[in-house]
């Protein structure tokens, strides 16, 4: 049995709904399978997805989002239904919203001190009855994004570590103790990557990052073998 609520054929890669996969009407031009193509896109991308209906079934989540709610996320899945340790009414009004009259809408939630926000998006389907969940990111961008930014620019290794320490919200001199070293060299460290960067400051190098694509790094791609 699976512990995060999905059955254990779905444990790495649960089926879209049936409404994404139906056959073409006869005489109809054949369309390409969108089934496994479609959520290995999803499962892709660094941003918690869920599609789930009016009741509360999810229809579909890509691995970051399975990833996300079973970490002590306000929001979990136990056979296919999603729970909500507080806050359930304002999610399903924001959930009816969409569904109903095509509203987004932000909805906060918490669980035992954790607090995060969860965008309640309609979905964009003739007849289909489902709201779109985006989850907050764990972190301002992904190690693989940080690691293709640094490549692009040329960084350091030390360089790149401390890219992602700045999007953990790390202080210089936090990341002086992190790292072993003196605030003087972390701070000549950041004039580097900005010069390297073309950065003006470090609130737009910060921004420059955050605006990366979320991609997913290796351990959230699904398993193939």
């Amino acid at each position: 049995m699976s512990t995060d609520g999905f059955s254990e054929a779905g444990a790495r890669r649960r089926a879209l709904p049936e409404w994404l996969d139906r056959p073409p009407a006869e005489g109809a031009p054949t369309r390409v399978p969108v089934r496994d193509d479609l959520t290995r896109v999803l499962d892709r991308i660094d941003q918690a997805l869920a599609l789930v209906d009016g009741r509360f079934n999810v229809l579909f989540a890509n691995i970051a989002a399975r990833a996300a709610m079973s970490e002590g996320h306000p929001l979990s899945v136990r056979d296919g239904c999603l729970e909500v340790a507080d806050g359930r009414a304002r999610l399903a009004g924001a959930i009816e919203t969409a569904i109903e009259r095509a509203g987004h809408g932000y909805v906060p939630l918490k669980r035992a001190g954790r607090s995060t926000v969860v965008a309640v998006v309609p979905v964009p389907w003739q007849g289909v009855r489902a709201a779109l969940l985006l989850l907050e990111r764990s972190s301002v961008c992904s190690p693989l994004a940080i690691q293709c930014f640094a490549s692009v620019y040329g960084l350091t290794l030390a360089e790149a570590r401390l890219l992602e320490l700045l999007c953990q919200g790390a202080s210089p001199a936090d990341m002086a103790r992190s790292l072993g070293l003196r605030v003087s060299t972390i701070r000549t460290h950041i004039a580097s990557v900005r010069a390297k960067t073309g950065a003006s400051s470090l609130r737009e190098l910060l921004r420059r990052i955050a605006a990366l694509p979320p991609m997913a790094g290796l351990m959230l791609q699904p398993n193939t073998h």
